[in-house]
């Protein structure tokens, strides 16, 4: 069995990859992360031939001992009860997702991506730009502070020409919907507010002139590739959805060798990573994410990413 790790909410690509599995002939078992404090039932216990880990879902058992891979997808915040009272929320928190990953850890198999590498990359960018630049792609010069002074040299040192934004994404989807706060330019009037630093440090970029934007999905060795024309906004996510037309686009080669070397440098099989190609033909590297969104390349471009996912984990199921 393969353990398909998500959440409640995801549709599409998470039916696309378990139906390829199961075309492949591997049974898989969707776990809504955020409902393991409230849909599932926990067993672990010392027996005489060693631990045992069982979930039961339903009518469903789910011993770690069967299962044989895993898709990591997503991991969410746990749902809380809404009749348990608030002074126990802390303790139902800190408690199920000990459980969680006592049962997660205990998963000895091939993974797509490993769990610990997957959050040590996608919570650090400092070390995802670091990467980069070994592998010998470019990178915006970048600063990363709590303070106003530094924060207004670098803007000044780059003639106003600076994005700003979160290290974390505070939405989980590609729409934004819910608190979300995209890659903003710097205005002249905003650096005022650059004081506020000290509340929530944040990371500041020289902007990198655009004629496209690539999301550019990453599958052991596969690449899929889906390009923007520039839009007039900093971020495409904050526009329109109409607006929005995808096009495939065909990376040169040394440009796939260099990311190639990066997601190896990183440990990761599967990775969404995000490109600007400039006026002039070059190409800068922004981010890589682990759990990146890429239904949009698969639904409107055509790409096979679901069946190479699946492909691909039951190659390093049945070579491990």
């Amino acid at each position: 069995m393969i353990l398909c790790i998500t959440h409640s909410q995801d549709t599409y690509t998470i039916d696309l990859v378990q139906q390829h599995l199961e075309q492949l002939g591997y049974p898989s078992f969707r776990f809504n992360s955020d409902e393991f404090g409230t849909r599932y039932r926990l067993r672990y216990r010392l027996t005489a031939s060693g631990p045992q880990y069982q979930l039961e879902h339903g009518l469903t058992l789910i011993d770690a001992a069967d299962i044989t891979g895993v898709w990591y997808r997503k991991l969410w915040e746990l749902k809380v009860p809404p009749s348990l009272d608030a002074a126990y929320v802390p303790a139902f928190i800190k408690e199920y997702n000990t459980s969680l990953h006592i049962f997660l850890d205990a998963l000895d198999v091939p993974w797509m991506n490993r769990i610990d590498l997957d959050h040590a990359v996608s919570g650090n960018k400092l070390l995802q730009l670091t990467a980069a630049q070994a592998a010998g792609l470019a990178v915006p010069q970048t600063l990363f502070s709590n303070h106003a002074e530094d924060a207004i040299r670098f803007y000044d040192d780059h003639n106003g020409d600076v994005v700003v934004k979160l290290h974390g994404a505070l939405s989980k989807t590609m729409d934004g919907r819910g608190n979300f706060f995209p890659t903003t330019r710097l205005r002249k009037e905003d650096v005022p507010m650059l004081e506020s630093l000290s509340a929530c440090p944040m990371i500041l970029q020289e902007y990198i002139p655009k004629d496209r934007e690539l999301r550019i999905v990453y599958v052991d060795g596969e690449f899929f590739t889906g390009s923007l024309r520039a839009p007039d906004t900093t971020d495409w996510r904050t526009a329109s959805t109409t607006v929005i037309q995808w096009e495939p686009f065909v990376l040169p080669p040394a440009q796939e060798e260099k990311i190639s070397r990066l997601m190896q440098l990183l440990g990761l099989p599967f990775g969404a990573i995000d490109m600007i190609v400039q006026p002039d033909g070059q190409y800068v590297f922004l981010e890589v994410n682990p759990q990146g969104e890429w239904g949009m390349l698969q639904k409107y471009l055509g790409f096979p990413i679901a069946e190479t996912i699946a492909e691909k984990l039951v190659q390093k199921i049945t070579h491990a």
